[in-house]
């Protein structure tokens, strides 16, 4: 129906014949000459209707936005001022000769003009509406690339594209499951899987070796703007590989995507362990695009006179290089209080020396110390947390995050990925007084652990890791546990003993029992990798059909009630609670 898209025709094209389809954008009345953006996925073209062609000219006059047509005319060069730098159509418009109605629309609800965004509510309820903006084409655009230059890579390396199935076997852990309920089997549930984990484990058992496919994982939480119900996974496992290995593959990865669709160069991906991400920067997603790192001055500042200082069993501080006001101060020592800190000091450097209500219990010799150790020049403000190690981290982490985007210190546009790895294989469950697994039950501990990890818990370091961006985690992965002994034992520790282990896990774990390799592998957010890449942190943005905040979709009023006829059919009767 058409020789071109609306974002194809340039000057090279004058003086020819073309034939566009797409939706009227605007329609302009200027002079008794019509002028209509016609509007694809692909742009915009400028198409004209002078009054010497009555027949075209008479239909045109009744026009209306998102009307759906199809025109035939002749590219002609736009009047000299009247050019649009801002399309790649811009130095032309199609005199239109041949007119056709192909659909009347009503007027929209909501406007489909990115200068114009509606209500989240009313964007998800008319969502068809709301992907014909420009800026939905695009993200939709950017995600297809983004998920077409990663199949090329694991093509190129030798991965097989594998789809595990989405009526699988409900083994509850961490989020909950989605259950569907079986009318073949009365009273059984199949669950909706959280992740492809079990499957490509034994797919590895299977020898598959290079396994890959982009997953759809659905888990049953609390709703907020990085997570949502059902999200879209770069999943892949390999065997005969080790940690190493694997975070190679994962870098190289993540460089062809970005030099494929953003046409941008990464550098290497620097790699911190657990402990050091958390001495550095406060917490285990470290944003490594700017500096601001954690100081410890626990040593410098015991020799003071200062008891919140010298009675905490930690003291660090960040060097902002940059003087506040006390409003400001007042404003970060609130956050600080807020995130769990029982205040925040601060020295501010001035040519007079240093300036605080705290220096006076501070020797000459703690404040040259101070000085020396953060290296503080004039026009700095040095903010102290003093408290448990735990507490300092996670108060300055935050607080090094407020002050990076009060002070802009960041660019949009750049990206910075690292690794976080060496995590704690267990953590302690205070609420339930146990122990459970740091990300996951199928992870192997490092090899020193393996003999009497039951002993030392506390001390268990996993062959595990996270990757991030831009202090947002991508995904995690690890090294699995291939020895069924080892995965037992692993999950009679927290708390499942042999025969609960068999009942849900019993696939898994007979399946090694014939010769499992040694294998590992990531789960990577599609979603979040595209809003980062879009310059945007609400991962609703790039999924075309997203549930709102109470996981419902307005578009078709789902999750929704069934008849009666499917109940019975299903043998489930309801007994829902009173309003």
């Amino acid at each position: 129906m058409r020789t071109h898209t609306c974002g194809e025709l340039t000057e090279k094209n004058i003086g020819r014949q073309a034939e566009l389809a797409g939706w009227c954008h605007t329609r302009r009345d200027h002079g008794g000459v019509i002028f209509v953006d016609l509007r694809d996925r692909y742009g915009l073209t400028q198409i004209v209707f002078e009054p010497a062609d009555k027949k075209t000219f008479k239909i045109a006059e009744h026009l209306r936005r998102e009307d759906v047509i199809k025109v035939k005319g002749k590219v002609r060069k736009r009047p000299k001022g009247l050019e649009n730098p801002k399309l790649t159509t811009g130095k032309i418009e199609v005199l239109v000769s041949e007119l056709d109605i192909l659909n009347k629309a009503e007027v929209p609800p909501i406007e489909v003009d990115d200068r114009k965004e509606a209500n989240e509510d009313a964007r998800l309820k008319y969502r068809y509406l709301d992907l014909r903006r420009p800026i939905m084409q695009n993200r939709l655009q950017l995600r297809h690339n983004v998920i077409a230059a990663a199949r090329e890579f694991f093509n190129q390396n030798k991965f097989l594209e594998v789809t595990t199935p989405l009526l699988v076997k409900s083994t509850p852990e961490g989020a909950r499951d989605y259950v569907v309920p079986s009318r073949v089997n009365p009273g059984k549930f199949y669950a909706l899987p959280q992740s492809p984990q079990l499957y490509k484990q034994i797919l590895m058992v299977a020898g598959c070796d290079r396994y890959y496919q982009t997953a759809i994982c659905l888990r049953d939480e609390d709703l907020r703007a990085d997570r949502q119900p059902e999200h879209m996974q770069l999943d892949f496992e390999i065997s005969f590989i080790d940690s190493d290995g694997i975070r190679e593959i994962t870098e190289n990865l993540y460089k062809h995507i970005f030099k494929k669709v953003l046409n941008k160069k990464l550098d290497k991906f620097p790699v911190f362990t657990y402990e050091k991400s958390i001495e550095r920067y406060g917490t285990d997603k470290p944003d490594i695009r700017f500096g601001l790192e954690l100081i410890d001055v626990t040593d410098a500042v015991k020799k003071s006179d200062f008891s919140v200082f010298t009675g905490a069993e930690q003291v660090k501080c960040i060097n902002p290089k940059k003087e506040f006001s006390r409003k400001e101060l007042d404003a970060y020592i609130n956050f600080c209080q807020e995130n769990g800190a029982k205040g925040m000091a601060w020295i501010k450097v001035t040519e007079k020396g240093l300036d605080s209500s705290i220096v006076k219990f501070l020797k000459p010799a703690v404040q040259k110390k101070l000085l020396e150790i953060t290296k503080a020049k004039k026009g700095s403000t040095l903010m102290f947390i003093a408290d448990k190690p735990k507490t300092v981290a996670e108060v300055l982490g935050k607080l090094r995050i407020k002050i990076r985007d009060d002070l802009n210190l960041v660019n949009d546009n750049e990206f910075k990925f690292c690794w976080v790895k060496d995590f704690p294989l267990f953590a302690w469950n205070e609420d339930e007084d146990r122990w459970e697994p740091e990300h996951h039950m199928f992870t192997m501990p490092k090899p020193e652990f393996i003999k009497d990890f039951e002993k030392r818990p506390g001390d268990v370091i996993g062959d595990l890791w996270d990757l991030v961006l831009n202090g947002i985690e991508l995904g995690s992965g690890s090294m699995r546990v291939h020895i069924p002994e080892v995965q037992e034992r692993i999950m009679n520790f927290i708390g499942m003993d042999k025969k609960q282990a068999h009942a849900k896990f019993g696939f898994l774990l007979d399946s090694y029992r014939y010769g499992g390799p040694p294998h590992g592998g990531m789960g990577l957010g599609v979603d979040r990798l595209v809003a980062l890449m879009s310059g945007i942190n609400d991962i609703r943005e790039v999924i075309a059909f997203p549930k709102n905040k109470a996981a419902q979709c307005p578009l078709d009023d789902s999750p929704s009630e069934i008849d009666e006829k499917q109940l019975k059919e299903l043998n489930i009767k309801l007994d829902l609670p009173k309003k």
